[in-house]
């Protein structure tokens, strides 16, 4: 990279990091290589920040994450967990039809879960 690309993208770095070209080329090479990896971390945390709101949700409704993960499957419905997360915050009532339905083609009641 040239010289003015660099300390462009040094900008808000600080001492010397930001103005003197060595340094600066380190720095920014450096943050290039965690942006690179962290782009990718980030949705494997997003993917598991959906995992345990939906376990936490299902797990209101007396169902283990994985069975009704698993339910799903069986029963052939298509949803990922991104959107049974959103589910599961913002329309308890349609994520408790899942919970209900998986419930009840696995044999089990489909009655309000056990009070604690």
């Amino acid at each position: 990279m040239h010289k003015d690309k660099v300390l462009s993208l040094a900008k808000g770095f600080r001492g010397r990091s930001k103005n003197c070209i060595r340094i600066a080329r380190e720095r920014v090479e450096k943050a290039l290589q965690y942006a690179y990896r962290d782009r990718r971390t980030k949705k494997r945390d997003m993917r598991s920040l959906w995992i345990q709101r939906v376990n936490a949700a299902s797990k209101e409704h007396g169902v283990s994450y994985s069975r009704l993960i698993h339910g799903l499957q069986q029963e052939n419905i298509q949803i990922n967990r991104k959107v049974l997360s959103d589910l599961a915050i913002q329309e308890p009532f349609s994520f408790r039809a899942l919970v209900n339905q998986v419930s009840y083609m696995r044999g089990a009641s489909a009655s309000a879960p056990p009070t604690v």
